[in-house]
């Protein structure tokens, strides 16, 4: 006979609970081709005029692999080319699909109703762009007549005799580079945004970051904000590397509350 904390184990592995990748409008069908986290089939939780996209999941199984990640946000993306999504938080789980429609889509019906409305026909794109490590250190060098100094100051010559000069250096790349920074988000912007309805400035995640930032655009503005992005990395050609992700659904834009909170 099996020990009482081993037979508790398992029914703890086998407890099913329900796993909430976002809202979606009620009256939506889900593809037969749509698979979950770790390839789980999708289903709709409806209540009234929305549903929450969801499937079952082991609430004993630890959530939080980047290909758990990556699923999640992969079918929210493949969703919001086609219909309104609010995305919720990774991780999202509740006890069950009455848990669902009664703590998350009854609780906030009419909130989550005018979300949808009013992201119909809208998906987020991100812009990063990271300076070319070479072609920003020239212009610093030519610009700041300090950092040319420094620069000439530790030539061919031991670290150890040349640390202040050094710091000071780096010190002063890092500010001209944040001065960059600001600049060419702000030359990012005032390009894209005459196609986008909204844009969210991100923090840099590298020290050569030239800009992040999102944008929400609505669908019949897609191709020409994405022609926008191509004249300005034709324009920063040499000197910054833009990369465009999307469409996705617009998590930079909607606030959901945590399922159950």
């Amino acid at each position: 006979m099996a020990a009482p904390e081993q037979t508790q184990d398992a029914q703890e592995e086998r407890a099913v609970g329900c796993y909430v990748y976002g809202i979606l409008p009620g009256d939506v069908e889900v593809s037969p081709d749509a698979h979950g986290l770790r390839d789980s089939d999708v289903d709709l939780v409806r209540h009234g005029r929305i549903a929450a996209l969801v499937s079952e999941i082991r609430t004993g199984a630890p959530i939080g692999r980047p290909e758990d990640l990556t699923a999640h946000q992969r079918l929210l993306d493949e969703a919001a080319v086609e219909v309104p999504v609010l995305p919720l938080r990774f991780g999202a789980v509740l006890t069950s699909r009455e848990a669902v429609e009664e703590e998350l889509l009854a609780a906030n019906h009419d909130q989550f109703l005018a979300a949808l409305n009013e992201m119909e026909g809208r998906v987020e794109y991100v812009l990063k762009g990271r300076y070319e490590e070479r072609a920003v250190l020239r212009e610093i060098l030519t610009e700041v007549p300090e950092a040319a100094r420094l620069r000439e100051e530790i030539r061919d010559r031991p670290e150890e005799l040349t640390r202040d000069a050094r710091i000071r250096l780096g010190e002063v790349i890092n500010q001209v580079i944040s001065a960059k920074r600001e600049a060419d988000t702000r030359r990012a912007v005032q390009a894209l945004s005459g196609h986008a309805v909204a844009n969210v400035l991100r923090a840099p995640t590298h020290h050569e970051d030239a800009v992040q930032a999102s944008f929400l655009v609505e669908t019949p503005q897609r191709q020409q904000f994405e022609k926008a992005v191509e004249e300005l990395a034709r324009e920063w050609q040499g000197r910054v590397s833009l990369r465009l992700l999307g469409p996705m659904a617009p998590y930079d834009f909607v606030i959901t509350p945590r399922p159950g909170g």
